[in-house]
């Protein structure tokens, strides 16, 4: 039995020559290609494991752009990858090449050989040229560079000497073919191209196939070209289980994608059948010539047996049945959904067969990565905290390594007004005290009616809080106080303890109630005693602290977290100068500092330690000043990727004068500059693997940082101005905040309040 490259002129009315055909019909003319369509942007793909950094290649040169075929494939971010072909053999079993050509110069195995006679490797049809090269074509700015274009080519010649037509048609036995994989495997060739048809494979070839597919060789065979509804004899051999799932069918689709009309269909073998070019592909013949186009499967096997030994390549571990596999299952799906019996899987993508597929996990564990996903989300406190040195390596459902930088997976917390939040609703105050104990609530104006909102009635957070707030405050003793609260901060409800009241700030916030993230729901209770002219107070605090993501879609935008404090205090007064300095100690179950770190990171629970100052002094005739300042301590909890928690340091202060009665009796203007609490040092320490080695299972690592400190440092100025006016009281507000949200980058944010406020 034999197969035959059966020959036909072109598709192209325009030909000038015919030269030779190929894979049962078509062939090769030489007239001038069409111009080439404009590459689109190949998707970005993880990068296998990482190498060096070579100077950045441009892949997208004219000589790509002429080889339609490899656009069509998406074969670039293989390219960008790393991988050419390099180091891997692709058997070409085919009628010989020319041994002399530029586009193969270097790479032609010693091994290659006519193995149906003594006559050399030399090409009498040029169809085995044109094959190998769209298969593996150099890159040399010569017409095309081919699919693996720095692979080894293993040429076997298998035209039986002799015939070989006028039009280049040439008969192939079973034998000679048979022969030709059994040298492939003891090349080690990991795909062999067949771009023939003919009859089924007699049992000689059928043995060989078996042999050469258990060996892990993938075998890629051409379609054929008679309109057939379903692929030539030969081809369907894809099908039997002597293929051990390692033969693919390659049928023809032109340069819309759409099926070539001489192309035989997917039909029975829709399960193991590719498409790629076939129709007007650009490629040398056995004189080098440059001007040839030729058509049919033939030239459509070569395209997905590239792909085979750029996979190869690039993932050493792979076996043939998984590259078959990552090839069926990445096609583009064209036709009817899924598997069809036109064209059977797909249209091949190389690109989206170099993507990770399945679970990822980091190299060397069995922690799960979702490159997909957010893996942290910073809080204000951290600002524009910049990464370096978080590359990683991962391994997808294939065990593929792939260089990952995480840096690009944490997600800051943007700048956000700090205006529009305080000006949402107005409310109103109501308080009642008897004997010793007193309950005060403010309560917030709505459409649909009065809801208990923030306390604070004579302070800052009762102009800026939007949540819903109470107190009660009891004295059980000349020298002792107790006092529950919700809705409100444990340093708002110590304040009123003590008898301090604040300007009515809308931005500038005083360090004392800065946990370095937004929050609602507390619970707070206190107790208070007094020795002489000393006095301690001691706290506890629950709520939810808040961190906003902004997940598009998402139906509450808000990470919440549940968050604990424990206080205690002391303050003195001396005269008309009080100073005060506390400890808290901070938990949360979730979060650092109200940053989200995911599973990767560790899950996020940390402990902080606050220590704070505060001195007020009131002089002169209405005058005072204040002076308060924060710092912190935080450790993170250990898990995922963390080999150790580097203290992350973090502070806040704030200087306020004040004078009241300035242009009339019972008004106050004030001024504060203040620095939110902010991370000054200090991050995540974290052990990352960043090598792999295919051979022996490998992992490398690397001890890099998370940075928490950002470039930024906000500052916000603010002035008030507050008095009775027409029956009611009237605010002014005016702030100015530079690096907004700790981003050195952001706009100032500049802004001013007027309100005026009546109760009837």
């Amino acid at each position: 039995m034999s197969k035959r490259i059966a020959c036909g002129p072109s598709g192209l009315v325009m030909a000038l020559l015919v030269l030779a055909g190929c894979g049962g019909g078509g062939g090769v003319s030489s007239v001038p290609p069409p111009a080439p369509a404009p590459t689109p942007a190949p998707v970005p793909t993880p990068t296998p494991t990482p190498t060096p950094a070579p100077a950045p290649v441009d892949f997208q040169t004219a000589e790509y752009n002429r080889a339609t075929g490899l656009r069509l494939a998406n074969a670039i971010p293989a390219y960008q990858a790393g991988s050419t072909g390099r180091g891997v053999t692709a058997a070409v079993i085919d009628s010989g090449v020319n041994p002399d050509s530029v586009e193969f110069v270097g790479r032609i195995s010693p091994a290659s050989q006519d193995v149906a006679g003594s006559r050399g490797l030399g090409d009498d049809a040029g169809h085995g040229s044109a094959v190998a090269d769209v298969l593996l074509g150099a890159k040399n700015d010569f017409v095309v560079h081919g699919a693996a274009f720095d692979a080894t080519l293993l040429a076997l010649r298998t035209d039986t000497p002799g015939s070989c037509g006028t039009k280049g048609d040439c008969s192939h036995s079973d034998t000679n073919i048979a022969r030709a994989l059994d040298i492939a495997v003891t090349q080690g060739a990991r795909v062999a191209n067949i771009s023939l048809g003919g009859v089924a494979a007699n049992l000689t070839l059928r043995n060989a196939i078996s042999r050469a597919t258990a060996a892990g060789m993938v075998i890629v065979i051409s379609a054929g070209n008679d309109s057939a509804a379903d692929p030539s004899q030969l081809a369907l051999i894809a099908t039997d289980p002597v293929a051990h799932g390692q033969v693919i069918v390659a049928g023809s689709y032109d340069a819309n994608k759409a099926i070539s009309s001489f192309s035989n269909r997917a039909g029975s073998a829709a399960a193991v059948y590719l498409t790629a070019l076939g129709e007007g592909v650009r490629a040398i013949d056995q004189h080098d010539a440059s001007n040839l186009i030729w058509t049919g499967t033939s030239f459509s096997a070569p395209f997905v047996s590239g792909a085979v030994a750029l996979l190869a390549q690039a993932f050493p571990n792979l076996t043939g049945a998984q590259i078959v596999q990552l090839l069926f299952d990445s096609a583009d799906d064209l036709g009817a959904a899924g598997t069809d019996p036109v064209y059977g899987r797909g249209g091949l993508d190389i690109g989206r067969a170099f993507a990770a597929r399945g679970s990822t996990s980091l190299a060397g564990s069995q922690v799960a990565v979702d490159l997909a996903a957010t893996s942290a989300s910073l809080s204000p406190a951290m600002g524009d905290a910049a990464q370096k040195g978080m590359g990683a390596v991962v391994l997808d459902g294939f065990s593929r390594a792939y260089a990952v930088d995480f840096a690009r997976s944490i997600q800051r917390a943007q700048p956000r007004s700090s205006l529009a939040g305080t000006l949402g609703q107005s409310f109103r105050g109501a308080s009642l005290a008897a004997g010793g104990t007193m309950v005060a609530v403010s309560i917030a104006d709505t459409p649909g009616g009065a809801t208990v909102r923030r306390l604070s009635l004579s302070s800052n957070e009762a102009v800026r809080a939007r949540a819903t707030a109470g107190m009660i405050a009891s004295r059980i003793d000349p020298r002792t106080s107790i006092a529950f609260g919700f809705g409100q901060s444990g340093a708002s409800v110590a304040g009123q303890l003590v008898g301090r009241s604040e300007p009515a700030f809308l931005v500038a916030r005083g360090p004392g109630d800065l946990l370095g993230f937004d929050r609602q729901g507390q619970r707070v209770a206190m107790v208070r005693r007094s020795f002489g002219r000393l006095g301690v107070t001691a706290s506890a605090e629950s709520g939810e602290g808040l961190l906003y993501q902004g997940t598009p879609g998402a139906r509450d935008p808000w990470f919440r977290s549940p968050y604990s404090l424990m206080s205690l205090g002391a303050d003195r007064r001396l005269g008309g100068l009080r100073l005060s300095g506390g400890l808290t100690r901070l938990t949360e179950d979730r979060t650092v500092l109200g940053a989200h770190f995911g599973p990767l990171f560790g899950g996020g629970a940390s402990a902080t330690w606050f220590a704070d100052l505060r001195a007020d002094w009131r002089f002169g005739p209405g005058w005072s000043l204040a002076a308060a300042a924060r710092q912190g301590w935080t450790h993170a909890a250990q898990g995922g990727l963390m080999s150790g928690s580097t203290a992350i340091r973090s502070n806040a202060f704030s200087f306020d004068v004040a004078k009241t009665g300035v242009l009339g009796r019972g008004d106050q203007f004030a001024f504060r500059i203040a620095q939110p609490l902010r991370v000054s040092s200090g991050g995540l320490g974290l052990r990352l693997p960043t090598s792999y080695d295919y051979a022996t299972g490998a992992v490398g690592y690397a001890d890099e940082l998370l940075n928490l400190s950002p470039t930024g440092r906000e500052i916000d100025m603010e002035a008030s101005y507050a008095r009775m006016l027409l029956g009611g009281r009237m605010d002014a507000n005016l702030f100015w905040r530079r690096d907004p949200g700790n981003f050195a980058a952001a706009p100032d944010d500049r802004g001013a309040a007027l309100r005026w406020r009546v109760d009837f």
